[in-house]
């Protein structure tokens, strides 16, 4: 091994050693498929309490798409012109194809993001083995780690696209490497779909296609790649995106978008000195966060990364994968922060960590490898340099939530901003940045220190996919049980006596959230919102019930009669006499 090394290369094998047995050649494949099967399967029982969507506008408007794509009808989006995505209702599409009721499709949902989000298993196996060099016991459980990380399977359960992503980082980063290793069209189309499928998924995949374009580029001018290399590579790209405009147009007007395309509130965001330190606070509140859930590795995988880019010591695709894989996620986390930055009408994020939460198995398994191959002095310097991102990071982020608390401010802190970071630091109502530092600080430390002793190398990672189990229980306990159970409509929309079939409405008065559960239901026809007067068309119409209240909707007036509904949740469903 070369001095300093970060990672051990792959050990040569003696000449005569006779090759493994065949029952041995098929022990690892078993157990990843065994692996798999079991993760679909605890995903699967993760999300047995959501029954309807939690995450809105983000699953009602994928879910109206999907339905739209399969025949059926539509609904609105919160998504704009600009950014439209139709990658993810097509994966979805085929849970509303036939005549079933909503909670069917939805939980078919739920099982193709769990089949899918449970690919990382595989993928994660093959980084540990290919890329970072482990031997296979290290890497089958390095990559059972990042397969359980909360970052990656919490949204498995919910209709949202975040779902897909971490596998197909992993899965991206793996073909560049396999490209840069052995060039070819093949392996270069294999690339070019790969950053076609993230364009075709979400608006994120323009920074993952502005890198892809600058690598090719790079590799053609180094003449590393061949112009019919430059083809392959770029053409698939092309490809999705014509998808992607084929997909809206098979759509029509079934779906109208209520979001508004980026544009002068974006700019005047970050045009100014104020916009900028603003926008890079939160560019660095998200790194923070992701060396915060991965236990201090993603530092250390972003100072390992850093040392190959300089002064390379594994070849030059570990090199070339490290370099995009760290461009990705600065381009990543400040893309969102000025997307997020230009948005007006609501309180900025605290932290808003979906987008880069694609990114955070990679860097786990990067530091990882590091820790488990890297001599001593390497490891510790490399520890260093995480324990300093976490001081700097938590300081900034303190620092920032209370310099707007000190102008009579606050920073908006849901559910989704950051769940794992919530269970973690027992933050449920605010950020507890100290906290997080000092709790990655300490995992890091304890990390470095047992992984030296081989023996406990194997326990340690059974350790951390314990942690990661136990998180994903604290999630589903304190945040994903309490958000279903406030957020569900009862009774259901059948039991109170509405027929398919009928033209159904809702009106605006009806909190957003029931509205929307209410309008899932809804299977046969697209409901549409009204004020105060319902339209002539409408047969039924879902409002707003609170007795005494001025807002309370009299149905009587309009020719109509109450149905049923829950008064507590204040909505009410009537039908026109």
């Amino acid at each position: 091994m070369a001095s300093g090394s970060d990672v051990m290369e792959r050990p040569a094998v003696p000449t005569g050693t006779p090759p493994a047995a065949p029952a041995r050649r098929w022990l690892v494949p078993l157990l990843l498929c065994a692996g798999w099967v079991l993760g679909v399967a605890w995903r699967m029982w993760l999300s047995r309490h959501i029954a309807l969507p939690i995450a809105h506008t983000d699953e009602d408007s994928y879910l109206n798409t999907a339905r739209a794509l399969a025949g059926g009808p539509g609904g609105f989006s919160s998504e704009n012109d600009l950014l439209r995505r139709v990658g993810y209702p097509m994966l979805i599409s085929p849970a509303f194809l036939g005549d079933r009721d909503f909670a069917d499709s939805y939980r078919l949902v739920q099982l193709i993001n769990a089949m899918v989000n449970s690919a990382l298993l595989p993928l994660a196996y093959l980084l540990g083995r290919r890329v970072l060099r482990l031997p296979r016991a290290s890497a089958l459980l390095a990559a059972v780690v990042a397969a359980t990380l909360p970052a990656t399977a919490f949204y498995a359960g919910v209709a949202m696209i975040d779902t897909v992503m971490a596998p197909l980082v992993v899965a991206w980063l793996l073909a560049v490497h396999r490209w840069i290793e052995r060039p070819g069209p093949l392996a270069a189309a294999t690339v070019g779909l790969l950053v076609g499928a993230f364009h075709l998924l979400h608006s994120r995949g323009l920074v993952i296609v502005a890198v892809h374009a600058g690598l090719v580029l790079l590799l053609f001018v180094r003449r590393r790649i061949t112009a019919v290399a430059v083809l392959a590579a770029l053409l698939p790209v092309l490809a999705m995106a014509l998808v992607n405009e084929a997909g809206i147009h098979v759509l029509g007007n079934k779906v109208y978008l209520l979001g508004s395309t980026p544009g002068g509130g974006t700019v005047a965001a970050v045009a100014s000195g104020q916009g900028v330190v603003r926008v890079a606070a939160a560019v660095t509140t998200q790194l923070w966060y992701l060396v915060v859930i991965t236990f201090g590795l993603a530092g250390i995988a972003w100072a390992a990364a850093v040392r190959e880019l300089w002064r390379p010591r594994h070849g030059d695709a570990t090199r070339w994968t490290m370099g995009v894989a760290l461009v990705v996620s600065v381009g990543v986390a400040s893309g969102a922060s000025v997307i997020l930055a230009g948005i007006t009408g609501k309180p900025l994020d605290a932290i808003y960590g979906r987008y880069v939460q694609m990114l955070a198995p990679f860097w786990l398994l990067v530091g990882l490898g590091v820790l488990l191959t890297a001599q001593r002095r390497v490891v510790l310097r490399r520890a260093a340099v995480a324990v300093g991102l976490l001081v700097a990071g938590g300081a900034l982020v303190a620092v920032r939530l209370a310099y707007v608390a000190s102008r009579g401010h606050s920073l908006r802190y849901g559910g989704f901003g950051a769940p794992d970071l919530m269970a973690l630091t027992g933050g449920w109502r605010e950020m507890r940045p100290v906290v997080g530092t000092l709790l990655a600080i300490g995992a890091c430390v304890l990390l470095v220190a047992t992984v030296r002793v081989p023996r406990l190398r194997l326990p340690v990672l059974g350790a951390l996919v314990v942690v990661n189990l136990v998180t994903m229980q604290v999630i589903d306990q304190r945040l994903v049980r309490p958000m279903a159970a406030s957020t569900a409509p009862t009774p259901r929309v059948a039991d109170v006596g509405v027929r398919p079939g009928e033209r159904v409405w809702a009106s605006t008065g009806v909190h957003y959230i029931l509205r929307f559960n209410l309008s899932h239901q809804v299977t046969w026809t697209d409901v549409r919102w009204f004020r105060e007067q319902p339209p002539a068309a409408a047969q039924v119409v879902f409002t707003r019930w609170a007795p005494g209240e001025p807002d309370d909707w009299d149905g009587a007036r309009y020719g109509f009669v109450r149905l049923g509904g829950n008064v507590r949740q204040h909505w009410a469903a009537w039908r026109r006499v």
